[in-house]
């Protein structure tokens, strides 16, 4: 059994988000041959861990941008507004600031080079349970469950920001100079992954309005 951690978004308690993380994958390459040939047993949201994070400091806050893309895509599904063919291929593309499909599973789906996983699998029936889910994670996925938290802190540990700055067009660590925090008037300087994560989830939600 893999370990799953369940979420659930305010506005759709209904619909849990059952995620769970692996590292030391060894057959990409199988699990993303089923997506391609698109087996219902293997619905899932395959992503890879590199272009997952949002981070302060050396350490996930927060699975936001994740959960933030899980809520586009079900609820543009349950709006019927979907512009891919599944609610999970339409989490994948949602992470992606642009509006193409195709680069959006380049940039975030898996490859067959794999190794740090995340699987997304939305609770669309009330089948699709944390142990159905855990159970065929585990059965079919070959590398190591990585247990999350109760805030799937976990999530960023493989996150490349690097990668991450390419895909979303944002300046290198360090390139450009430290701007002024504007609450309080206090002038702190912003951290620049604060700034980062801030950026993301914007272009995320405007692609999705």
């Amino acid at each position: 059994m893999a370990s799953v951690r369940t979420f659930t978004l305010p506005h759709y308690p209904d619909y849990p988000i059952h995620i769970a993380l692996f590292k030391d994958v060894s057959n990409a390459e199988y699990l993303r041959s089923k997506l391609l040939e698109a087996d219902s047993a293997f619905d899932y949201a395959f992503l890879d861990a590199t272009t997952v994070s949002l981070f302060d400091h050396d350490h996930i806050i927060s699975p936001t941008q994740l959960l933030s893309a899980a809520f586009l895509a079900l609820h543009l599904h349950l709006t019927s507004r979907s512009k891919s063919r599944t609610p999970h291929s339409e989490l994948v593309f949602r992470l992606h600031p642009n509006n193409n499909i195709g680069e959006s599973y380049r940039k975030f789906g898996i490859a067959d080079s794999t190794t740090s996983l995340i699987a997304v699998k939305l609770g669309l029936a009330p089948e699709i349970t944390n142990e159905s889910v855990a159970k065929h994670l585990g059965e079919h996925v070959k590398g190591e469950s990585v247990p999350l938290g109760e805030e799937g802190q976990e999530l960023g540990q493989w996150a490349d920001e690097a990668k991450l700055r390419k895909i979303y067009k944002l300046e290198p660590a360090g390139g450009g100079k430290p701007k002024k925090g504007a609450v309080n008037g206090d002038g702190a300087a912003l951290d620049p992954r604060k700034e980062m994560e801030a950026v993301i989830l914007g272009l995320m939600t405007i692609k999705g309005s």
